[in-house]
């Protein structure tokens, strides 16, 4: 088997968690859903399978101090700072090289996102075997579809059809090639994908060797891998932080999805059939923790009449509420959310306008 390592991707902002995410302190940097940061979660569950000293996290150069702290004993040099955010696909091939020139010969990536729920660990962690075999012994890219559980509008969807790939595992992970993927779509089409049986959401996770990334990238992406080069002649000299950000800011802002998987001619998608979410806006917590007779999620001091299916996450003095339903509500010592919850998707806009107004200390 390959050498197989994991690149936790931990760089996004967290935008749609405002206020309590914030650009020093992102999403994945705090206990969202349990006692420990998402990031810590992330790193907890793939060390089951994969060393600490096989472990990266690419992440933005003004969190780096935070993510040492959060994860003292991982090796400083497995730390990949990305010194502008240019979207998944430059993070990877920047962890690509990083990887390759740490480990070159054969080496299985793990991609992963700092940011997601993962239930059932130890199946998970069969999953991801099950992964990098695949991508092994066929050297094609391979991604993680989780089995549909509702008609959701807010994930991409990886459609396939029936082409079984022989693998053996002990929990009978089934392995598709992949027909094609398909962006967020509407609640009709949610609906349909979900009673079709062969569509799967998008999870973002994904599983190749080093060498089958770079060169779909270079197919794909041939922009991006000349900058991946001029990085990769600068690798461990004085000059690498520098190379690195002339080459980031000249680099287009592109998803791995849209860059190369979607363009890819083979792709194979293991069959993820876990508790599993992304994490992506408050309506999250309705799904993660229990809710009260009201139907409200509460996290923090709260009272309230006649107050139903509302989420309320407070950080310190009592919230109370009167004959309102459907609404967010979180707070913070320096600012406060009230929202709609059919707005949730809608929290970075009010991000974006306290950044045109030039308010940073709410950033």
């Amino acid at each position: 088997m390959n050498e197989l390592v994991a690149v936790i991707m931990a760089g996004g902002k967290g935008e749609r968690f405002w206020p309590k995410s914030r650009a020093n302190h992102p999403k994945q940097l705090l206990p969202i859903v349990s006692p420990g940061t998402m990031l810590q979660e992330t790193v907890e569950r793939i060390e089951y399978l994969i060393p600490e000293k096989n472990i990266f996290i690419a992440t933005g150069e003004s969190l780096s101090g935070k993510v040492k702290a959060q994860l003292p004993s991982l090796p400083e040099e497995n730390i990949i700072l990305e010194p502008v955010g240019k979207n998944t696909a430059a993070c990877i091939g920047l962890a690509a090289i990083k990887v390759e020139r740490k480990y070159p010969g054969s080496t299985t990536m793990v991609v992963l996102a700092a940011d997601h729920l993962i239930g059932e660990r130890e199946k998970f962690l069969e999953i991801i075997k099950t992964g990098a075999e695949v991508a092994e012994k066929t050297g094609h890219l391979v991604t993680l579809g989780i089995k549909p559980t509702r008609a959701e509008t807010g994930y991409g969807y990886i459609e396939v059809k029936g082409r079984k790939l022989n693998v053996e595992n002990k929990n009978e992970i089934e392995v598709y090639k992949v027909e094609r993927f398909v962006e967020k779509p509407g609640k009709a089409e949610a609906k349909r994908f979900l009673s079709r049986g062969n569509y799967y959401w998008n999870s973002g996770m994904f599983i190749w060797k080093v060498e089958s990334i770079l060169k779909s990238i270079e197919e794909h992406m041939p922009e991006l891998f000349k900058g991946l080069e001029t990085i990769k002649d600068s690798l461990g000299t004085p000059r690498e932080a520098e190379v690195t950000r002339q080459v980031f800011q000249k680099l287009k802002s592109i998803s791995i999805d849209y860059g190369v998987m979607e363009r890819a001619k083979s792709v194979f998608m293991v069959e993820s059939n876990i508790t599993w979410d992304d994490v992506g806006s408050w309506l999250a917590m309705e799904r993660i923790h229990p809710k009260d007779d009201n139907g409200n999620v509460v996290i923090g001091k709260f009272e309230g009449i006649d107050s139903h299916n509302c989420i309320i996450i407070n950080d310190g003095h009592l919230v109370t509420t009167l004959g309102v339903s459907d609404l967010i509500i979180v707070t913070t010592p320096q600012a406060t959310l009230i929202c709609a919850k059919d707005r949730a998707q809608d929290v970075k806009k009010i991000v974006k306008k306290l950044a045109d107004k030039k308010q940073e200390e709410y950033l």
